[in-house]
């Protein structure tokens, strides 16, 4: 059944047929992701560097429309009605529901602080630590999958009950056997890996926007 729901991967993956072997992994990935919003939790999405780019990214995507509109349900714009009846209007019209999504790579004040303070590989389990919460699901990416701040994030999640999806290149370093799922995309070269990454998180973007807001 997953299988037919996963719009035959259009574009984002169908260029990318070496991808086929990540199938799988990407169902799973999506089913934990959809399901921790299903039960009203969060995404944190955490990386270095270009993964650090990519984790905005994908925010961006989640958090408002992406390939679909996104309207208001009646309830929440009565809710805005009811308290804000003369600006309800503009506010109705430029607000869209939201995937709740976190980047734990875009704090700059708080990762330069804690980096100074205490351990600089422990910015992304810090946070980890204090936004993560029942149902909560960590996407952590790394080239590498062995990145020494991503991983103690990964484990810190793994302390604390969250679930956990890792983006790694084709060996999997550490996450592989620290992750609920891995996608481990058959690349050994960092810009080759990241091109990858960007289509199977475009992909889990459209899926999951499709499940929560309708078909196009």
């Amino acid at each position: 059944m997953l299988h037919n729901q996963m719009i035959d991967f259009p574009g984002f993956l169908r260029n990318n047929s070496e991808l086929k072997i990540c199938e799988e992994d990407i169902i799973r990935a999506f089913v934990l992701i959809r399901d921790c919003f299903k039960n009203n939790g969060k995404l944190l999405i955490c990386g270095n560097g270009g993964s650090a780019a990519d984790s905005e990214h994908i925010v961006s995507e989640l958090m408002k429309g992406f390939r679909l509109k996104r309207e208001l349900t009646l309830d929440d714009e009565n809710k805005l009605k009811e308290a804000f009846p003369d600006d309800s209007g503009y506010l109705i019209n430029h607000l869209q529901r939201a995937l709740p999504a976190i980047s734990l790579a875009s704090h700059t004040a708080f990762m330069t602080a804690y980096a100074n303070d205490e351990e600089p590989d422990m910015v992304f389990a810090q946070q980890v630590y204090g936004y993560g919460r029942k149902y909560d699901v960590l996407l952590a990416l790394s080239t590498s999958g062995s990145s020494a701040n991503v991983v103690n994030a990964v484990k810190t999640a793994k302390a604390f009950g969250l679930s956990v999806v890792g983006m790694t290149g084709r060996s999997g370093g550490k996450m592989k056997d620290l992750c609920d799922v891995c996608i481990r995309v058959p690349a050994n070269e960092t810009y080759h890996i990241q091109q990858y990454h960007q289509a199977i998180y475009h992909a889990l973007c459209a899926l999951l926007e499709d499940d929560f807001f309708g078909k196009l």
